[in-house]
């Protein structure tokens, strides 16, 4: 016997060139319930709804722990058809009955669409059909959000980082190994080129080489404790140095198009990434240094590029998601966010001496 609902869908519009949504866009779009014969209907709603959540589990011994946690952002619903109305709207003829909808993003901070291992961010539109005596029928579809908000000032996004080290060489060779290094500055987009100066000694007895690596590392938080994931997204190898030389190498790596933005204005997850720069070096342990980077939004690209050039006469920012009227009328800039407590700062963020090397 068919059913008497044939469908039920809900969908959105993109306006957009983009293909994503930011805090203040509006989503508009349609629920589309087909029904075969006369439907009596208790209720129909859309929700518009954003949330993060983390969730794995652990075996301690014979037993099994389960980590879990969420932050809902906000939760929205409309209501077609409620229960209890009086308007006789609850009896549908058979056809198909579209429904349309008008939501916006709030303003406040949250963090962009992710996934990952153990845990999300999801910003969805979920309708259901309720009706007496039967099963619910419900249909969800995602929205890519992309946070308006810088995950760092701009001026925490210019500034260069520069390190040093030097490390004695034992067993099967013999003198010191240093490097100085250098990058221009801190936050940049997919696709972009980051810019290493390197001057490097080799008071060793064998060659070395500069090796670079690009990897993103992958926080979750939940019950104080972290789960950890990391991944080299790109490596590379500079030419050799030979022994008792010493060389400035300038190196350009490109950050790969694929790359998600980084988060870090989500309590129970992170999203982060480092470039690690360091000397391969024959019977012997690695000397390294390690910058933390920040990959912003390719949406943002024009509206924050434009700032940088012009942030030598001083800029600052009105309320979240705009930039103060008087000083500026072509570009949005978003309103910076503080970090979250460092690890050690926070009951959730438990110590790092047990988790592997790539911190």
């Amino acid at each position: 016997m068919p059913s008497t609902v044939k469908s039920l869908k809900v969908t959105y519009n993109d306006a957009s060139e983009k293909g994503t949504f930011t805090n203040g866009d509006f989503v508009n779009g349609q629920v589309i319930l087909e029904v075969t014969k006369e439907c009596k209907v208790e209720s129909l709603y859309v929700k518009f709804k954003g949330k993060a959540e983390v969730l794995w589990t652990e075996r301690h011994g014979k037993t099994t722990v389960t980590y879990h946690s969420k932050n809902k952002y906000f939760s929205i619903k409309h209501y077609f058809i409620q229960e209890g109305n009086a308007t006789g709207s609850d009896l549908l003829p058979p056809g198909s009955h579209v429904f349309s909808f008008n939501f916006q993003f709030p303003l406040q901070e949250m963090p962009s669409s992710f996934t990952g291992s153990v845990g999300k961010v999801v910003y969805l539109l979920e309708t259901r059909l309720s009706r007496s005596m039967r099963l619910s029928t419900k249909d969800t579809i995602k929205i890519p959000f992309v946070t308006k908000a810088v995950p760092n000032s701009l001026n925490e996004l210019m500034t260069p980082q520069h390190e040093s080290k030097d490390k004695k060489m034992h067993l099967f060779n013999s003198g010191t190994v240093a490097m100085d290094v250098k990058i221009e500055k801190s936050g940049f987009f997919p696709g972009e080129g980051l810019k290493i100066i390197a001057y490097i000694q080799n008071s060793s007895s064998r060659e070395i080489k500069p090796k670079y690596c690009i990897y993103r590392k992958h926080s979750f938080f939940a019950k104080g404790k972290r789960r950890l994931d990391t991944k080299d997204l790109l490596k590379e190898v500079g030419e050799p140095i030979p022994p008792s030389a010493s060389l400035t190498v300038n190196r350009v790596i490109t950050i790969p198009l694929d790359v998600e933005p980084s988060i870090l204005n989500c309590e129970i997850l992170k999203v982060e990434y480092r470039l690690r720069v360091y000397l391969d070096v024959k019977y012997a342990s690695d000397p390294e240094i390690k910058f933390p980077i920040t990959i912003v939004p390719v949406s943002q690209a024009s509206a924050v590029s434009a700032n940088m050039l012009s942030a030598s006469g001083g800029f600052e920012f009105g309320s979240f998601g705009y930039q103060n009227p008087t000083s500026w009328d072509t570009f949005s800039t978003p309103q910076p966010f503080e970090q979250p407590p460092a690890y050690e700062d926070h009951g959730i963020y438990p110590s790092l001496m047990n988790y592997g090397s790539k911190q």
